[in-house]
């Protein structure tokens, strides 16, 4: 494939980090921002799945918008823009969904409902690509499941110390320092880490 531009219009640098050791640097042009709009709150009364459907869907129009604007200030427009969205299931509540905690207040509250249980992660994504003058769309909504041992009270506080929970759907990073304290029980890792895996297998099909 020739030289292309891939943009991930997503402000996390977990899905960044990801996703830039796995690209050929010598044809992928990288780039990765979050959105400028304000992004959808999840809406209660639906399962934490069709939440990641709707907050997906918003986003995606948000990043079709954005690009037509670009395009008309005449910037270059990528070939592909991928957009992500992950909520963490609460284990009590398959309609309620932990997001990003607001301070260490909300995070202790969200690892103290996961501690020694079993949970539900739901990674939605969506690959644009550009057809001419306007975009080919792929999305998916894929889950895993992820088991947290029981934490101590100096693990909690560890945990919470480290700010690892900053941005972080459920206030923890498999990545990073609750990977001592987690198991992945079904799913894959990168649906954990904020992408679904089919789609990010459809990517790197394209890139090919």
């Amino acid at each position: 494939m020739s030289r292309c531009n891939l943009h991930l219009a997503s402000a996390s640098s977990r899905r960044y980090e990801w996703l830039k050791v796995r690209l050929d640097a010598e044809i992928v042009d990288f780039s990765a921002a979050g959105l400028r709009s304000e992004e959808e709150l999840p809406q209660s009364g639906l399962d934490v799945r069709t939440q990641v459907q709707k907050i997906l869907a918003s986003k995606v129009e948000a990043a079709k918008i954005e690009m037509a604007i670009q395009e008309i200030g005449e910037f270059e427009i990528p070939n592909f823009v991928l957009i992500a969205d992950t909520l963490v299931e609460d284990p009590d509540d398959i309609q309620q969904s932990l997001g990003q905690p607001n301070d260490r207040a909300s995070a202790a509250g969200m690892l103290m409902r996961l501690s020694g249980r079993r949970h539900n992660v739901f990674s939605g994504t969506t690959l644009l690509m550009k057809k001419g003058d306007s975009w080919e769309e792929k999305s998916s909504v894929e889950h895993a499941t992820v088991e947290i041992s029981q934490l101590t009270d100096n693990q909690f506080s560890e945990l919470l110390d480290s700010k690892s929970w900053l941005g972080k759907a459920g206030a923890y990073d498999l990545a990073g320092q609750m990977g001592d304290y987690a198991s992945l029980i079904h799913g894959s890792e990168e649906c954990v880490l904020g992408f679904a895996p089919s789609i990010i297998a459809e990517l790197f099909q394209q890139l090919t």
